[in-house]
């Protein structure tokens, strides 16, 4: 993008020369493999604004995601001290949060028009750039159990410092957006939703000219084995399944399943590739996705795109997203979860077209344009800032 390199090439003493507006994207906080949906989210979202060239957008990456850039004009950011365990994550954020002066003049936040930051975490705190945050969960706030001591308060600290020191928050549900605006006492004109998107060119129900595969025997469950993925309660439920006589499997994805116990007929496959995962949703006979909370809840959607059935939690925003094309249960209770399971297993097709039907309604380009949107405001507001 031409105006960014414009006034990077300038030098630290030039003014703002430049006639284009640049907004910076912050991922700083990303971590490879191990953040979820939220990884998908920042990296489909940086794809899209460099297919569409309607704003000029800048990324600033941490040296361990120094691929995250989508194609668009970017610069690895050293002085943020970049870790993927959890130790080393919440000690960059912390020294990010109260000491980020080197971080900024690293980024020459000076020459930027706007600044977004999509990772929930406003790194670097910025007072001088009209500023979005995207505030993916607040799990903490509803499960702070799930948390330990030091990822607890972090979270509550610098959450709540950047979506109050910016201009726009952005969530990604009508759920989490009510919730935002009632836990954090946020004016409801602040918080936007934007719902995320589908790669339709990937997730089909079979290879482009191929015909579909046949469905298998098997469950499965893409999802990092977290606390709120509430994996016992579906190991219970596979288990009841399996004493009815379902000659059923479990396949689990997903990281930090490693040296966990598991019941007979469930299948740990680890992180699995892109491809990988297309097939499991290929030949499923369904998805169960029993999450306790989520801010969106990404991989049903993706399931459904490739006529893969679908029983599904009715927490948060699920039913928001899906509406009338899975199969619904209370997260908390065996019964409810294996009842709903049975469904879509007695009668798949009618999950199969709704979910096909569903899944067409979310884009990544809309998703896009929707932030353009917020772009273009934040840069309409630039004159109300001085540095």
């Amino acid at each position: 993008m031409a105006g960014l390199q414009v006034k990077q090439n300038l030098g630290g003493e030039a003014d703002r020369l430049s006639s284009v507006a640049v907004v910076g994207l912050s991922l700083l906080t990303l971590v490879p493999g191990v953040v979820g949906g939220s990884e998908t989210y920042v990296r489909e979202l940086t794809r899209q604004l460099a297919a569409r060239a309607e704003v000029e957008c800048h990324v600033y990456l941490p040296t361990i995601a120094p691929d995250a850039h989508g194609g668009l004009p970017h610069s690895t950011i050293h002085a943020y001290p970049a870790g993927r365990s959890t130790p080393a994550r919440l000690r960059a954020m912390g020294l990010a949060a109260v000491a980020g002066g080197r971080i900024r003049s690293e980024m020459h936040l000076d020459r930027l028009d706007a600044l977004h930051f999509p990772l929930s975490t406003m790194l670097p705190p910025v007072a001088g750039v009209p500023s979005a945050v995207t505030v993916l969960d607040i799990q903490h706030e509803f499960f702070p159990g799930f948390f330990n001591p030091a990822e607890l308060a972090y979270r509550r600290i610098v959450y709540r410092a950047g979506v109050r020191r910016c201009q726009i928050v952005i969530t990604i549900s009508e759920h989490a957006r009510r919730t935002i605006i009632e836990r954090m006492n946020l004016p409801p004109g602040k918080v936007r939703s934007i719902h995320l998107g589908l790669d339709h060119d990937r997730f089909t129900p079979a290879p482009p000219g191929a015909e579909a595969l046949p469905r298998e025997n098997f469950l499965v469950y893409p999802a990092n084995r977290w606390p709120h993925k509430n994996h016992q309660r579906l190991f219970d439920a596979f288990a009841i399944l399996r004493e009815r006589g379902r000659d059923l499997r479990l396949v689990l994805t997903g990281s930090f399943h490693e040296g966990k116990p598991v019941p007979v007929g469930v299948d740990v496959r680890g992180r699995v590739t892109g491809q990988e995962l297309l097939n499991l949703y290929r030949t499923a006979a369904a998805i169960v996705f029993p999450s306790l909370y989520e801010g969106f809840g990404q991989p049903p959607l993706e399931a459904m795109a490739c006529a893969c059935p679908a029983a599904v939690s009715n927490a948060g925003p699920l039913p928001e997203i899906f509406g009338g094309a899975a199969s619904y249960f209370d997260p908390l209770s065996v019964e409810e979860m294996v009842g709903a399971i049975e469904r879509v297993l007695d009668d798949p097709e009618p999950f199969r077209r709704e979910g096909l039907e569903v899944a067409a309604k979310y884009s990544w380009a809309r998703c896009a344009a929707e932030h353009e949107a917020v772009y273009r405001e934040l840069i309409a507001s630039r004159g109300n800032y001085n540095y």
